[in-house]
């Protein structure tokens, strides 16, 4: 059988879908930000108990990941993890509103940052790496708002209306967004010239890929971030945007730098690399389980068992 058509998508039902989201946003004006996110809380409670689908993968994740926690706690964090997802669609409407160079302090504090900050600023290149967590979107647009050279690479959405919506939001301060279909063609040129990347380093790669311990399970990671990190010689900054109670306010923290330096004498610097920046993710993430994508299909790939010798 030939491969599957791809389904061309209807441009009016995505404009219309696109006027509806307009009208949503401008009610969530209407209502600010505090009760925007207390209506996601809801939200969020209401996707835990009709999406059976997303609760059940969540629930087999987070028990893998935390087999000494009981029922109960593996039910609130994973209700907790289901409502941070439909915050960070109300934090994305609502950054570009109340975000500004004068006032970014009320919004974000700061844990282990400066060296980073003074990474990118020699222009030397940098890849910045974070994951499905909180509030990963906030971090490039601040970058991209005090004049940082920062790219990230995102996947499009189906809707090219919404799309380029949205697009138009995370660029609006200088923050500049990657097509991730023609992003390898790309890295080349950007990380030469000594900007940062930024990664969302914690999606499958598939089969061909570098497998990474992740909560104590082989997890798919992309080869592409360890290459480029070692054919260019760059540091590797690992960071996450973690959520402060239900308000927009966020904890920056930086992990961990991993320095050229460290990998060069290693056996295999690729897996050796790929497998420190994981579990520097995974220690950013177990401060607040309950802010990752636990529905996330991060463990969709494993690798297949070896065969016995006779």
């Amino acid at each position: 059988m030939g491969k599957r058509k791809k389904k061309k998508n209807n441009i009016i039902a995505d404009y219309l879908a696109y006027i509806l989201l307009r009208v949503v946003v401008f009610l969530l004006y209407m209502v600010g930000v505090r009760n925007s996110l207390k209506f996601a809380n809801f939200l969020g409670k209401l996707m835990w108990k009709h999406y059976h689908r997303g609760r059940d993968r969540a629930t087999e994740n987070l028990r893998h990941s935390f087999p000494e926690k009981d029922s109960d706690w593996i039910n609130e964090t994973g209700m907790r993890s289901f409502q941070h997802v439909v915050m960070l669609v109300v934090d994305i409407l609502f950054t570009p509103r109340l975000v500004r160079k004068d006032n970014w302090r009320k919004y974000s504090r700061y844990i282990n940052t400066e060296y980073t900050k003074w990474l990118i600023q020699e222009h030397k290149g940098i890849l910045l790496l974070t994951a499905h967590y909180g509030n990963f979107e906030i971090m490039g647009y601040l970058l991209g708002m005090f004049g940082f050279d920062i790219y990230s690479i995102a996947r499009p959405l189906d809707n090219k209306f919404i799309n380029n919506w949205l697009y138009g939001v995370r660029e609006k301060k200088g923050q500049k967004i990657i097509n991730k279909k023609g992003a390898a063609n790309l890295m080349g040129d950007i990380v030469s010239k000594g900007a940062a990347l930024g990664f969302i380093a914690d999606q499958d790669a598939g089969r061909k890929c570098v497998w990474a311990n992740f909560f104590g399970r082989p997890a798919s990671t992309y080869k592409s971030i360890g290459l480029v990190a070692i054919q260019y010689n760059m540091p590797i900054s690992v960071a996450m945007s973690r959520r402060v109670g239900n308000e927009f306010f966020f904890e920056i923290e930086v992990g961990r730098v991993i320095t050229p330096d460290e990998w060069k004498d290693k056996d295999d610097p690729l897996q050796w690399l790929t497998q420190e920046f994981t579990t520097e993710m995974e220690n950013l993430i177990r401060k607040d389980p309950s802010q990752y994508w636990w529905l996330h299909r991060r463990w969709k790939h494993q690798p297949k068992p070896r065969k016995r010798r006779r």
